[in-house]
């Protein structure tokens, strides 16, 4: 690897770590657990705080994360097939190094869950606790799929370059629309897709087109938050960028905000990337980078265990939601939770490390390989999604169905790396 190259993954490391460091903090900043009268709750602070939607322009990173997932998927899918390598060896390598973590993070929600429902826990809480733990699950099938489609996409974008996620940007606002004005919500859900799916195509010209001219990055910055402002300030969307309006499915100012979000990516690249050339800087990021995954599975867990364990048991200061008081005690709580997840990413890591691949199997590409691949994609997809959106236990007992099919979507992948034997 050429000194450029090296650096420059250094900075999409660097862009990794801080996008997960932005999405941890902002979750926990803005959760609030509560205990009176023997019951245990969360509330989500960006309900009762009527400015705080704004605060969610610092956190909502996750589009950097597609940005550099797509730079990052265009180089590996090449590299493979100039190997002789296929869609089925590729996908299924890809997918496994994300499935492998997840599964071992599901598998101790499934046990947390027993056992809490085994020692009594009520049903309510439960649901709450679960819920929660799962919720960031989201991005997952999401990211899945834009892996299935990085040989197609890539291909799409060779072919015709930005005029791709164009089209698809120009579809995403008219289903926006479609939404808004017609009421038909379900259309909504091809923009997890579409907006998604426009930033990973940014991240194939980025690689292309690298180093982008500052003139570039400073249009791109311009140019999305201008329309950001403009879709915000005209009242079409919220300006807080978690909530549903604007995530569930994602929409056009999302993807606006995200294009401002890129521009700056592009503009401070030349800075970083001189900073990062120097002494062991590449090789903490890298290290820290390893673990982006543990932590952005593993970062809630910290919260229901400090709410299971301690607020039953100590008295807690529980001011009002947005109060001076509740401000003062954030960062106590940012500490607390931090003490509890570094040990703890750790320990998983020291666990699940045999589990992960360390480079891509050198196979020849089959058709029952990719078929398995696909099935088991969907399968997991599936089941992904209803986790996110329902919980492990959404009325208070394990989701059995929707575990057993996770779990078979997981086994097909896997016996995708084996079929001749199958």
């Amino acid at each position: 690897m050429s000194p450029v190259v090296a650096v420059r993954r250094s900075y999409l490391d660097l862009l990794r770590v801080v996008s997960i460091a932005a999405v941890v903090i902002g979750h926990w900043l803005l959760v609030d657990i509560s205990y009176r009268d023997g019951r245990l709750s969360g509330r989500d602070a960006l309900g009762a705080i009527s400015w705080a939607g704004w605060l969610t322009l610092l956190f909502q990173v996750m589009p950097v994360f597609f940005l550099v997932g797509g730079y990052v998927n265009a180089a590996s899918w090449l590299a493979h097939r100039a190997g002789g390598g296929g869609w089925g060896t590729w996908v299924g390598a890809r997918a496994r190094r994300l499935l492998r973590p997840s599964s071992v993070y599901l598998a101790a929600v499934v046990v947390a869950v027993v056992l809490a429902s085994a020692v009594g826990r009520r049903p309510e809480e439960l649901a709450q606790a679960a819920w929660l733990v799962c919720l960031h699950l989201w991005f997952l099938p999401t990211y899945l799929l834009l892996i299935a489609l990085t040989p197609v996409m890539l291909a799409a974008h060779g072919r015709w370059g930005l005029r791709v996620p164009g089209v698809m940007a120009v579809t995403a606002a008219l289903i926006d629309v479609g939404v808004l004005r017609a009421g038909l919500p379900l259309i909504g859900l091809a923009n997890y897709l579409l907006v998604w799916g426009s930033i990973h195509q940014w991240g194939f010209a980025w690689r292309d087109q690298a180093p982008v001219s500052r003139g570039r990055g400073v249009l791109l910055a311009a140019g999305g938050a201008t329309l950001f402002g403009v879709l915000v300030l005209g009242g079409w969307f919220p300006p807080d960028l978690i909530s549903a309006r604007n995530t569930s499915p994602p929409s056009i100012a999302l993807l606006a905000f995200a294009a401002a979000q890129t521009g700056l990516v592009v503009l401070l690249e030349p800075a970083a990337t001189r900073m990062l050339d120097r002494g062991r800087r590449p090789r903490l990021v890298q290290r820290l980078n390893a673990s982006a995954m543990t932590v952005y599975l593993w970062h809630m867990a910290p919260v229901v265990l400090i709410a299971l364990a301690v607020y039953p048991r100590v008295t807690v200061p529980q001011p009002v939601i947005g109060s001076a008081q509740w401000w003062a005690l954030r960062p106590v709580w940012l500490g607390v939770l931090s003490a509890v997840l570094v040990p703890l990413t750790l320990a998983v890591d020291r666990l699940q490390a045999p589990l992960i691949p360390a480079r891509l199997p050198p196979a020849p590409p089959t058709g029952g390989q990719s078929v398995l691949v696909a099935l088991g994609l969907g399968v997991v997809a599936w089941a992904l999604a209803r986790l996110a959106i329902a919980g492990a236990a959404p009325d208070g007992r394990l989701a059995v169905p929707v575990v057993l099919t996770y779990a078979a979507g997981v086994l097909l992948v896997e016996a995708a790396r084996w079929p001749r034997q199958l």
